[in-house]
């Protein structure tokens, strides 16, 4: 029977009904003592004597008292009067998100603001060993300060998920709060291993989060259905519409966020919710607010990352993308600045790159010259100076240490290495005249290819005998394996696949993945040459004279997508498959033309 106004529980004075559920009854009272307004939750008296619901009850209070976070609503007392349980928390004055969803989806920046707070919320819970398991827009609440995430009243301890570390321990519990494989929670917001009512860790928040933000941008449930077995049935089977098809000016990298979230496979998601918060953060603070608040231009929407054109001598201009964690995002205001070459010194791409950005973004090397002499110039992207490295003549195909303290090239039929603050060149190996690029892994080793029409090989950086690390198959018409790519991690290896079948390789050629530790390799189902791992998750390689970039899980060495064309008019050469473009690990990239001067931006 629902209380009366003026029903005194303790010191506490019940004002007006708030809601009510499935775990109890909402009000809304005054705190005699402290004067304050409060929300009570009751257990009804008839469901005391429910033990798996009173368990609960007790396990919600013990979960939001253990919870301290602005984004999670503050407990602030317990008690029982006539039988009755009761919860008194903070009154959260503002609207549910589901409320609001009525009137439709949220603009993007209400989105990412909300999702980021959520997600920070979510992520106290996990770290405490706490699964909220009943995450939905009527558990959120809107307010003046942001979002708000209510009822624990589902609250499990979360099972221990030993490969993320952010998850603590589980909680121990002398007896099961639920039944083995009860289903709890809110259908269209359940994740599949909930669905089947599996074991649950933090991951099941996060797609329950995703299923959040899907109706959020698009103001649709990610798996409607008419009734619990459809909807069920969609959440094991179906992949939701991508949110671009429903609402076009959603930026790509948050679409890839969102869908990242509802993978089916707890495997592929978010493996915490503090990797989304950071996400969802980056994404507000990058994304200019002309895109967030209003309609992006045609070149924002096509760009699969931010993008910062350099322009730097006459014939050789690079573009720094700045893509921290995900591509798809948009373009942001450039800054630019000029670095002058000596008269008459040019830096054209002849067969072999020219360029190289280290892996930290703050230095670049370049190969430049006049007529056939070159040599490697190395500048720092926050100064003006250039410096000549010495004994670096006729070098090509530069490439940095991961430490970027070292630049290996080659030069006169060797592969040779440099320090940046000074002395001579040192031969690490013999290799031709006709190389064709290499890759500095962590483990301090070198993988290059050592003439046109080779495997890759693999050498100690200090020096030594290479040793061969791939060999091109006849069988499948294979005519050379070239411009390798250490992944990260030093676990694999990318390189491009040349065919018998033509000479050009921007035509013919493929792109392989191989591990170092099994040596299994595999033809991804992409075309293109000289691909580079960007640390958003994204492959980048050339294809035709641009670059794409298709997804790309690192941990499976799998392509997870289809290639999105980046940039337009990257200097190639068809014959070699070699392109003058180089990414950081900080996710920029550099990269010269097809024609018109060099220039720099940042």
């Amino acid at each position: 029977m629902p209380l009366v106004s003026g029903t005194k529980l303790g010191p506490y004075e019940i004002q007006s009904p708030l809601g009510a559920g499935g775990m109890g009854e909402v009000y809304r009272a005054r705190d005699t003592r402290l004067e304050r307004t409060v929300a009570i939750k009751i257990l009804p008296q008839q469901l005391s004597s429910d033990p798996v619901r009173k368990q609960r009850f007790e396990r919600e209070a013990k979960t939001i008292s253990s919870l301290n976070h602005p984004h999670i609503c503050t407990l602030h007392d317990v008690g029982t009067k006539d039988g009755m349980d009761y919860l008194v928390m903070e009154c959260v004055e503002g609207e549910t998100l589901a409320k609001r969803l009525e009137k439709g989806p949220l603009p993007l920046e209400q989105v990412l603001k909300y999702g980021e707070q959520i997600a920070d919320a979510l992520d106290k819970a996990h770290r405490s060993g706490v699964v909220h398991r009943d995450l939905k827009p009527g558990n959120i609440i809107l307010t003046p300060t942001g979002a708000k995430l209510l009822d624990f009243g589902l609250a499990k301890p979360a099972a221990r998920l030993a490969s993320v570390a952010t998850l603590t321990a589980a909680v121990t519990q002398s007896s099961p709060m639920t039944e083995q494989g009860a289903i709890v929670g809110t259908f269209q917001y359940m994740s599949p291993e909930q669905v089947e009512g599996k074991e649950l860790d933090g991951r099941s928040d996060i797609f329950s989060l995703g299923a959040v933000l899907f109706e959020m941008l698009t103001g649709q449930r990610a798996f409607p259905g008419k009734s619990q077995l459809s909807v069920a049935s969609a959440i094991l089977e179906k992949e939701p519409a991508p949110i671009s098809s429903i609402k076009p000016m959603t930026p790509p990298v948050l679409d890839h966020a969102v869908k990242k979230c509802l993978a089916k496979d707890p495997e592929d998601r978010w493996q915490s919710a503090h990797d989304l918060k950071d996400d969802l953060e980056w994404i507000s603070q990058n994304a200019p607010q002309a895109a967030v608040g209003g309609v992006p231009s045609r070149r924002q929407l096509r760009m699969l990352v931010t993008a910062v054109v350099l322009v730097v001598i006459a014939a050789l201009a690079m573009v720094l993308f700045v893509s921290n964690r995900q591509p798809n995002s948009l373009l942001r205001p450039l800054t630019r600045f000029a670095v002058t070459l000596p008269p008459g010194q040019t830096a054209p791409l002849v067969t072999w790159p020219a360029l190289a950005i280290s892996p930290d973004g703050t230095q670049l090397v370049y190969a430049a010259g006049r007529g056939e002499s070159k040599r490697l110039y190395l500048r720092s992207t926050d100064r003006f100076e250039v410096t000549p490295l010495v004994g670096t003549e006729n070098a090509s195909s530069p490439f940095f240490s991961p430490d970027s303290q070292w630049i290996g090239f080659f030069a006169d039929g060797k592969l040779k290495r440099i320090n940046l603050r000074g002395g001579f060149p040192m031969t690490v190996c013999d290799a031709t005249t006709d190389d064709r690029g290499g890759s500095w892994g962590p483990d301090d080793t070198i993988i290059f290819a050592p003439a046109a029409t080779s495997g890759l090989m693999r050498v100690p950086a200090s020096g030594g005998t290479p040793q061969a690390l791939t060999l091109p198959d006849p069988s499948k018409r294979e005519r050379t394996h070239r411009w390798p790519g250490i992944l990260p991690g030093g676990k694999a290896v990318v390189f491009t696949v040349g065919s018998v079948d033509s000479i050009d390789y921007y035509l013919a050629a493929k792109i392989a993945v191989q591990s170092l530790e099994t040596g299994k390799r595999e033809i991804l189902p992409v075309e293109g040459t000289f691909a580079r791992y960007d640390p958003a998750g994204y492959l980048v390689l050339a294809q035709r004279g641009g670059l794409f970039a298709v997804p790309f899980d690192v941990k499976r060495l799998k392509v997870t997508g289809t290639p999105v064309r980046v940039l337009d008019d990257v200097g190639m050469d068809a014959s070699t498959g070699a392109i003058d473009f180089s990414l950081s690990h900080t996710g920029s990239l550099a990269y010269i033309p097809g024609d018109g001067p060099m220039q720099t931006s940042f």
